[in-house]
């Protein structure tokens, strides 16, 4: 009977740390996530607008939703082309230009009594001097930018008119969310390049649990087979 128990314990912690076992749906946060066009695709950007410099030709995305993390956040809707984008604004010495693709998201992604203020993506050729930012872009076509302390963006063209990463109830983009009690001291936030942390996986805690069961039955199966010996 205590080898049956034992094993079923065993099989339990097993199937939580492969994941079989059901867990609870991590809480997404509501944000402006960045992207780097590459090719004929989105790639979430390594850095934030305030320290990213693009170069002439580069085209540079922003999409506000609600997200988990870097891996599960919404691009940028739309076609995105450079030659597209910035048809008028020619080249000029002394000066680079930055395609920008500004996605206001859905409407079940707007915080409560707000709405995207434009149903499509917008796209603007921001004309900036050569070692400008991203953000510096940003600011000259799409006004007005709000920031919180921590430099994490929080509104293009005034949207959204308040909160600024804040978590909501809901990970996936485009699901209806609503904001939670409010984070508690230490809770994960996106970052001021606009990537939430990701989760690190099962607890250590999990770990610990797992090592010492399988110890302790390791114990009981070495006694067991001692006292055999000694019957």
């Amino acid at each position: 009977m205590t080898r049956r128990c034992a094993a079923l314990v065993l099989a339990a912690l097993l199937l939580s740390l492969t994941g079989a076992v059901p867990s609870a749906q991590a809480a997404g946060y509501r944000y402006w996530s960045f992207w780097d066009r590459t090719g004929d695709g989105w790639t979430y950007a390594t850095q934030g607008p305030s320290t990213a410099r693009p170069v002439d030709g580069d085209v540079q995305g922003f999409r506000f939703a609600v997200s988990a993390d870097s891996q599960d956040a919404a691009r940028p809707r739309g076609a995105a082309s450079f030659a597209a984008i910035c048809a008028k604004t020619p080249a000029r010495d002394g000066t680079k230009r930055v395609a920008l693709v500004i996605d206001f998201g859905t409407a079940a992604d707007a915080p409560g009594g707000e709405a995207p203020p434009s149903p499509s993506p917008r796209t603007a050729c921001a004309r900036v001097s050569p070692d400008a930012t991203t953000a510096e872009a940003l600011a000259a076509v799409a006004k007005p930018l709000r920031y919180d302390a921590n430099a994490l963006l929080c509104a293009i063209a005034g949207y959204p008119a308040t909160g600024c990463g804040e978590q909501v109830s809901g990970q996936a983009s485009g699901e209806a969310s609503e904001p939670a009690s409010g984070p508690a001291s230490g809770t994960q936030q996106p970052t001021s390049a606009e990537q939430p942390e990701k989760d690190g996986g099962p607890s250590v805690g999990l770990y610990a649990g797992a090592v010492a069961v399988l110890g302790a039955a390791a114990v009981w199966q070495a006694r067991r087979r001692g006292s055999r010996r000694d019957g």
